[in-house]
């Protein structure tokens, strides 16, 4: 019987380290707790303390994911002035460097978002940041930036253009200069067309939510 090298209170952040480290380097897919428990060299029934099963490690996973992200967005609105579009810029650059670095996880953390069994604390974990984002716009439209309408519906516009240049870096389709100029180009472009104009429209209420 194997003796391992963690103590209890410590195993569950290495399983989630060496967890995160194969979720990187081979996918979703490669995730199997006995796996872990024996790259870790603990005994195959030591994790389930932590995890009762595969499903708990992802979710687990994906909450970690959320929960940085949010981290990673609130260092860029801290670093940002008080102006929105700097303060959009900063979130928007915040998260799809986050993207570069952790893209495997991201991607995760939306796979479990969307799963028909995803828990509650799961679900919960996103809103942080959408609430972030509602304030950013509000803050846009009340420094007259942003066309008047529903925050939630303006946002799901900007969070879902940033996300696909997110996605694209995360797979190493973008990165480097050409990053850089694709990712000011849409934010000039999408916060320009997103100014008030004379014959504008408020935006209601989505019919459903976007993400």
């Amino acid at each position: 019987m194997r003796t391992g090298h963690y103590h209890h209170g410590d195993l569950r952040a290495a399983l989630l380290e060496r967890a995160e480290q194969t979720l990187r380097e081979q996918g979703a897919d490669a995730l199997s707790l006995r796996e872990l428990a024996r790259s870790l060299d603990v005994s195959h029934a030591a994790p389930s303390r932590h995890f009762k099963d595969r499903r708990a490690l992802l979710d687990a996973l994906a909450l970690a994911g959320i929960q940085r992200l949010t981290a990673a967005a609130r260092s860029g609105l801290a670093r940002s002035g008080d102006g929105f579009r700097e303060r959009a810029f900063a979130v928007a650059r915040a998260y799809v460097d986050f993207a570069a670095d952790h893209g495997a996880l991201l991607e995760l953390a939306f796979a479990r978002k969307h799963d028909p069994a995803v828990t509650d604390g799961l679900e919960l974990a996103w809103q942080p940041l959408k609430d972030d984002l509602r304030a950013l716009i509000a803050l846009g439209q009340a420094q007259g930036l942003i066309r008047a309408g529903d925050a939630d519906r303006i946002g799901a516009i900007l969070f879902t253009a940033v996300h696909g240049v997110a996605a694209q870096t995360a797979s190493g389709r973008l990165s480097g200069p050409a990053l850089d100029e694709v990712f000011d180009d849409l934010l000039t472009h999408l916060l320009r067309g997103l100014e008030p104009g004379a014959d504008d429209e408020p935006l209601a209420e989505p019919a459903a939510p976007t993400c």
